[in-house]
Order: structure tokens, then C-alpha cells, then sequence
């Protein structure tokens, strides 16, 4: 987190007695604990109010999780091939991905299959190779697996778009089953059955299962289809599951929570030799010296050495024979290699990132709105996390290449290079304050063909700045863009980098401002309240992650004594690679200080004198004691940017969902109404500088987004296009923006896809004029024209998931967002259209 960053504190909300006891008593706590009410305020802040979700978020044992069989008729449909495969004694393969999510599935379906199945005789896996291939089936592989007579393919992951190979797959005859919990394609791949969770109302319990959790419920729902079968107990696979969901970063919310649960108990079982049943995963433990009782020992410990196995090799096979397999002398082996994986993971990581920040010493970052960077050196398996840790550190989205010259194509060049569908959790030091969403719709595979050598990389993105906008209009420069908006894989002619450069710079520079990174704090404590009480009670929020992230911790007036770095040197000894800052922090609430680490930092960075420090709240399993971990610090003089003045102001009205407009007066009168629901943080910044600068509250206002197919929508406009060319009228961008209730985007996507079917627009008075003829039949293809409107949908739905955000975005939020606006803005804007 850069030094300029803005510290956002959350206020302390009074709360109601009912919602304080009901806390109290689903979490078991004592109204003598002295942590009990910052548990209470903690989950008031995250939207947990209603008392019937409470005991069911804090206790497993209260939740009630939904059916295998709630994902219809597709699940169906893939028990009953399975089944069919099984009479018939079918060889069938699973196809898995190379990252913790992929693996874990693959590990998943090799143990939970293989109840039912034959290991290597008439069930086998397959995984692409991270350097060579891609994400997602390939033609390659598909003959890989028809050679061995394998005529099922389960894949786990992935899948869901690659309509041309599961084609192919058919013409073998070789029958697919999907599971995967990524984009569908707009129209529904030849399988035998596609289990995706975004099949699923955006409510349902299922909606934010990662990879591992879709491969879980298939092989439940066969438990439950074939129950005496089975030799294991379904909830051995737990553990995997917790690994690959909190690994992938997904929203840990209704059965995603509960799954990670369950699994963190199981996983738990295995760094204890008397209870271990998975030889490699307890050696894995051991290595990176965890527990496995916390969700933060899957992201900084087993994740990142999972991942690093195929960013540093390629090859991901033998992670699934390290989490599988029963052989303790071939485990001990395979956790030892993936520990040297990792550790030249995090070498090559480190070099890269000096390499970069050399690169933008030399640069100037006041004209730099987007960083894009190339060598020839630079390996690609971490290019993604180093762009993570520069977009987060530099506060600007960050795209790194590999510019070797060397042929790239081969079987990648068939798949989109969607390495940015999560980023993997990684050191301490590389972890971002600011957890992205990793779910939203990727964008779709863009292809230009190219005989110029290619460069291949990463992009991330930071402070909710959408790399698909920032990329959609350079598509003519590129070879391949996938992921979504937030992290992506791209590939483009090497002599294209200049001209992408200054036309990503200048596209950002004509979008609204690009806001500083952030860092808020949930709770202000002092010394005297940090320890096991406090550490227990926080606990309760566990398992964190998306949407509820660990929770960070203000201090303030303090200050450190006993301060001193320590190397960290490779496995087994040998180079220094990273430091940590080793501290004891003091302030006047006790006369004893209290342990805490800075990783990546050195003593001579801790400033001396009283300051005020973020931290998070830990415990070292290693050296067993409660510590904290530093995130930032600064002088005491330097007031933090609080939400409480906001929120004091009563400025900020929350209308969203109600018929009648509240009748109570504001401080501020009469009040400004935002009635539409935003798209992104920065069509709200600009409603929050506009109330204050014409000193007016402002009434969030706006009702629950429609949820309309978008393919209806995209018939409507249709209609709307022919009755303005029938009747010669015109439609001005408003009125079409309301009419279908969707975005600037979407409608541009639109024009252009009404354009091959031989419509014609123009604007003239600030309207749209609609003319249309009918057109031979070559002036579209079919094909085009079915893109055309899939890029229509996505856009459509992206735009859906983004309103269904911001109508549900709990106030708090948004105030300190305001509060950031309101402080940060410099420069005059044009307020006259929001």
C-alpha cells in the first residue's frame, strides 16, 4: 500500500439490543466478554443483520446446506451418464485446470470418481500444461484421451465455453460432462450435462461455488444416487474443497461458507499424524509449518505451492498424485518438490518485481494512468502476481509481458489466456488490502490472426477500474484477451506494445479519475484489548475472503520498541530472499508491548515517535503466540479520513427498495435523488461531489434492479429499431437507456449488432434516427451476427451483476466511499450530467 493511500475507518454504528443478545447467543458469547461487541459490530457492518442467517453464518452445525440436486434437471442428466458409464464399464477422464482450483476439482473427482470407478484402468485425468497450453479443453488433448478409449470427459473448472472442442469431442464419439462455475456461452454446449452455478438465481446458496465445490456436489449427488457403494466417507474430500474455494478467492456466502467450514475441520485432521489420512497435505503442513485450523494457512500456505508447481513447471499432474495419493515415502517426495517450486516461485517473483519498479523509476508516473511493461526475461508463470502486487502498490492497473521471441501458439493459441480468473493469494507481503471480485463475467475471446512474433502477460487491475472497459476498444491491437474485469491474460504482436500503451493511457485519461488506493479499518482498538480473547472472538468471522475479509485493525497514538529485521532464507538454507521486520507495538492503555511482524520491510522503514498503525490479528502456530501483522502505518499528525463524518452529517439517505419517499426532513434540503442504479463506484462519486458541492443531501433511491434475459432485451430492441425506421421517429439515448434498462456499453454493443442486420443509425439533436433495408445475404454471416450478440449478453449481464452490487452495497460502505470523494477531489467536474 503506497504511503498516499486513504485510510477509511468504519463508524461505530449503535445497535440495537435484540441484534447485540441474538449475536451473543448464536456465537455462544458472554455479555462479560469484552470482544463480544466488536463481533456484533463487525457483522452488522457486513449486512449479517437478520437473526435467522446469524446462527447459521457463526455454527456449521445451524446451516442447513442445499442439495446436489437443486442444480435441475443438468445434474440429473450427469448422474444418470455417469451411471450409464459405469454399467458399461466406460473409460472416462477427468479434465481438470493447472491453478488450486482446477487441482483441488481434479483431486475431488480423482477421489470421489474412484469410488465408483477404476483408478488408471477406467477413470484417468487430464491437466493442460501452464506454459505451453491454456485454460480449457484443447483438440490436443481431447486425442490424448480418445487414444486411451476414453468416451467420457468430466471436466472440472472449465469448459463451459469451449463449444468448437466439445464439437470435436462429439464427432469422436466421445460424450462431455461440464462442471464449472465460470461464463456460460450464450447458447448451451453439445454436452450431456453442464453443472454451473450460474445457471442459479443470484440468491441461492449455490451461486458463488468456485471449481472444487461444482466437482464436490457431482460426486454427492452420486453418493446419494448410489449409496452403498462408496468405501469413503463423502466429507473425506472436505479438505480439498476448502483448499481450492478459499484459494480461488470466490464470495464466501451461503453453501461456499459452509463448505470452507467443514473442510477447515478436516483439514485440521491432517497436520496430526495419529488423524491424517492424506500423507502429501500433512507433509504440505509441516513444510509451511500451518495448522491447517485457519483459512489464512490456505493462502499463504498451501495455495501459493500449489500454484507454484505449474507457474515454475507447467506440468500440474503431480500435484493431484501429492493430494491423493496414499504412498507416504512418494508424498514426502512430491511436498518436497512443490516446496522448492515455491520457493523459486517466490524467487523469480521478487526479481521480477525489482526489475519492474527499476523500469518505473525511469518513468513518470504523473502522465501514467495504466503501467504496461515488457522484457524479455520476465518469466510468465508470475507475471500475474507481480502485476497484482504493482497495481496495488502504484494504485494503477498494471499489464507486464513477456516479450521472448520464441513460437507461442501451439495448443494456447487455440484457448483464450484467461490466467486472471482469481488471483491466487500469495506471501503476506504481495496480499492486497483490497479483495477483488473474481466471479463477474470474463470477457469474450477476441482473435486476430498475426504472423508478428507475441508477446504474452498478465493484467491487473485495482480501486474497481474495469480492464474491460479500458481494453474493448484496443481489441484491433491484440491476438488473445480473456479474464474479466479485474484480472486477465492477453496476448498481442510485439510491435503493437507502443501504440496499446498510449491508447490504453489515453482511453484512461478520458474516463473519470482514477481514485487513490484506499485502506479501511473496521474496528479502532488499543494494545491493552489485542490477545486471545480478542483473536477468539474475531475468529468467529472465519472463514474470510471476498466479501468478508479479514478484519483490519486501528491503532492509534502508539508506537515500537524493539525493533529488527530477520532473513528469510531458501528452504533447506542457502540465498536470502525476502526480510521481515520483527517489532513489539506499545501505546498508553498497557505497560507491556505486544509482538507483530512487517513483512517485506525493513527496521529502518518503522518510523519512530507516535503513529497510527492498521494491523491484523494473528496467531503464530510455529512459535505459539498471539502477533500482529502490519499492513500500514503513519505519523500521528496525519488525521485518518473517517466514515463517522460523513455519517454525522446525515447527508448520505438510504431510500433503496421503498414505495413511498420517507417524509422526514434532512439537514440538508431539499435532497438530491440518485433513482437509477449505478454501474460502478465512480457514477456514484460523481452524485456524492455533486451533493456536497450544492450543499444537498442525497437519497439513495433507486428500486431493485430488473433481471430481464438478455436475449428478450436484445428482441426489444430489435422491435425498437424497426418501429422508429417504420415510423420515423427518433429516440434519444435516455429514453432507449430506460426503456431497456441497461448501460452505455451494452446500447453501443447493440448499435452495432442491429448494423449487420442492415440497420442503419443516426444521431442528429441529440436523437437517434433509425433507417433499415434489407441487405443481400452475404453482408453478415450468421456467425458474426450470433458473436455480435453474445457480446450483447455478456455486456448485458455484466451490467446486471454490477446494479445487483450496488443495490445490496450496505451503506457504510458507500459513506466511506463519499468520504474519499468528498476529501480526495482537486480538480473541478462537470456535474451537470451524472
Amino acid at each position: 500500500m503506497t504511503d498516499s493511500a486513504a485510510w477509511l475507518v468504519q463508524p461505530i454504528a449503535p445497535l440495537p439490543d435484540w441484534f447485540v443478545q441474538a449475536v451473543n447467543q448464536a456465537a455462544n458469547l458472554s455479555a462479560s466478554n469484552v470482544a463480544a461487541p466488536h463481533v456484533a459490530q463487525l457483522l452488522w457492518q457486513r449486512g449479517i443483520q437478520d437473526p435467522d442467517r446469524l446462527a447459521g453464518f457463526l455454527n456449521p452445525d445451524c446451516y442447513q446446506p442445499a442439495s446436489p440436486f437443486d442444480f435441475g434437471q443438468e445434474m440429473q442428466w450427469a448422474v444418470e451418464r455417469l451411471q450409464q458409464a459405469r454399467l458399461n464399464q466406460e473409460s472416462i477422464a477427468i479434465w481438470g485446470d493447472f491453478d488450486a482450483d482446477g487441482v483441488t476439482a481434479t483431486a475431488v473427482l480423482w477421489d470421489g470418481l474412484g469410488q465408483f470407478f477404476e483408478q488408471q484402468q477406467t477413470l484417468f485425468y487430464y491437466i493442460p500444461n501452464r506454459l505451453t497450453e491454456s485454460h480449457g479443453l484443447s483438440q490436443q488433448g481431447i486425442d490424448t484421451l480418445y487414444a486411451k478409449h476414453c468416451r467420457l470427459i468430466v471436466t472440472c473448472d472449465t469448459g463451459s465455453t469451449n463449444l468448437t472442442e466439445i464439437e470435436y469431442a462429439r464427432s469422436l464419439g466421445m460424450d462431455v460432462i461440464v462442471t464449472d462455475h465460470h461464463t456460460l456461452s450464450a447458447v448451451r454446449p453439445p454436452v450431456r450435462a453442464i453443472v454451473n452455478p450460474r445457471h442459479l438465481p443470484t440468491d441461492h446458496p449455490l451461486v458463488t461455488l468456485s471449481g472444487v465445490a461444482v466437482a464436490y456436489k457431482l460426486v454427492e449427488a452420486l453418493y446419494e444416487t448410489l449409496p452403498d457403494i462408496p468405501q469413503k466417507p463423502l466429507a473425506s474430500l472436505l479438505d480439498l474443497v476448502a483448499i481450492g474455494l478459499i484459494a480461488d478467492l470466490v464470495e464466501l456466502k451461503g453453501d461456499c461458507r459452509y463448505l470452507a467450514q467443514r473442510g477447515i475441520e478436516q483439514l485440521q485432521k491432517q497436520s496430526n499424524p495419529a488423524t491424517a489420512t492424506r500423507p502429501g497435505l500433512s507433509r504440505l503442513l509441516a513444510l509451511c509449518k500451518r495448522n491447517g485450523d485457519r483459512p489464512t494457512d490456505i493462502s499463504f500456505g498451501l495455495g501459493p505451492r500449489i500454484n507454484a508447481v505449474s507457474r515454475i513447471q507447467g506440468d500440474a499432474h503431480f500435484c493431484v498424485e501429492l493430494l491423493t495419493s496414499q504412498d507416504a515415502t512418494l508424498c514426502n517426495h512430491l511436498a518436497e518438490a512443490t516446496e522448492l517450486a515455491n520457493t523459486r516461485r517466490k524467487a523469480l517473483q521478487k526479481e521480477v518485481i525489482q526489475h519492474v519498479k527499476a523500469r518505473l523509476a525511469q518513468l513518470d508516473l504523473s502522465t501514467t494512468r495504466v503501467i504496461v511493461l515488457a522484457d524479455d526475461q520476465w518469466q510468465l508463470g508470475v507475471l500475474g502476481l507481480v502485476a497484482g502486487q504493482i497495481a496495488q502498490e502504484y494504485g494503477r492497473p498494471t499489464i507486464l509481458l513477456n516479450t521472448e521471441l520464441e513460437e507461442r501458439q501451439e495448443a494456447g493459441g487455440r484457448r483464450q489466456e484467461a490466467e486472471g480468473r482469481g488471483q491466487e493469494a500469495v506471501e503476506p507481503s504481495a496480499v492486497s488490502s483490497q479483495q477483488q471480485n473474481s466471479t463477474l463475467h470474463p470477457l469474450s475471446l477476441i482473435p486476430h490472426p498475426s504472423s508478428s512474433p507475441l508477446a504474452r502477460g498478465s493484467a491487473r487491475s485495482v480501486n474497481n477500474i474495469d480492464l474491460y472497459q479500458l481494453v474493448q476498444d484496443q481489441a484491433h491491437l491484440l491476438h488473445r484477451f480473456g479474464g474479466h474485469p479485474y484480472a486477465a491474460g492477453l496476448s498481442l504482436p510485439v510491435e503493437n506494445i507502443p501504440l496499446f500503451t498510449e491508447a490504453l493511457n489515453q482511453q484512461a485519461r478520458q474516463m473519470a479519475e482514477m481514485a487513490r488506493p484506499s485502506l479501511q479499518a473496521d474496528l479502532t482498538v488499543t494494545i491493552a484489548a489485542l490477545g486471545k480473547e480478542l483473536f477468539q472472538a474475531l475468529k468467529l468471522l472465519e472463514p474470510c475472503g471476498m466479501g468478508n475479509p479479514a478484519p483490519k485493525l486501528l491503532i492509534q497514538n502508539c508506537w515500537f520498541e524493539q525493533v529488527r529485521n530477520q532473513n528469510i532464507k531458501d528452504w533447506k538454507g542457502g540465498k536470502v530472499r525476502y526480510i521481515k521486520t520483527e517489532f513489539e507495538l506499545r501505546d498508553d492503555s498497557t505497560q507491556h508491548g505486544f509482538p507483530g511482524l512487517w513483512w517485506e520491510h525493513y527496521q529502518d522503514e518503522v518510523p519512530r515517535g507516535r503513529c497510527d498503525a492498521i494491523v491484523e490479528l494473528d496467531f503464530n502456530t510455529y512459535q505459539k503466540r498471539y502477533e500482529i501483522r502490519l499492513i500500514a502505518v503513519r505519523p500521528c499528525e496525519s488525521a485518518a479520513l473517517t466514515a463517522a463524518n460523513v455519517a454525522n452529517e446525515g447527508w448520505l439517505l438510504d431510500w433503496r427498495g421503498l414505495n413511498d419517499v420517507p417524509t422526514h426532513a434532512s439537514p440538508l434540503s431539499p435532497p438530491l435523488i440518485l433513482s437509477q442504479c449505478p454501474t460502478s463506484w465512480a457514477e456514484l462519486q460523481v452524485w456524492f461531489r455533486r451533493a456536497k458541492q450544492e450543499q444537498r443531501s442525497l437519497a439513495i433511491a433507486y428500486a431493485a434492479p430488473p433481471q430481464t434475459e438478455p436475449q428478450m432485451l436484445w428482441q426489444q430492441l430489435v422491435g425498437i429499431a424497426k418501429y422508429l425506421s417504420r415510423t420515423g421517429q427518433s429516440a434519444t439515448r435516455i429514453q432507449l437507456l430506460e426503456k431497456l434498462g441497461i448501460g452505455d456499453r451494452a446500447l453501443k454493443l447493440g448499435f452495432q449488432t442491429l448494423e449487420l442486420l442492415g440497420f442503419t443509425l443516426r444521431f442528429s439533436d441529440n436523437a437517434f434516427y433509425v433507417s433499415w433495408q434489407e441487405q443481400p445475404s452475404h453482408f453478415s454471416t450468421d456467425t458474426a451476427l450470433t458473436a455480435a450478440v453474445e457480446q450483447f449478453a455478456i455486456a448485458v449481464k455484466e451490467e446486471q451483476f454490477r446494479r445487483q452490487y450496488f443495490y445490496q452495497v450496505p451503506l457504510a460502505t458507500m459513506q466511506a466511499v463519499a468520504q474519499a470523494a468528498s476529501a480526495e477531489r482537486t480538480t473541478p467536474l462537470n456535474l451537470d450530467d451524472p
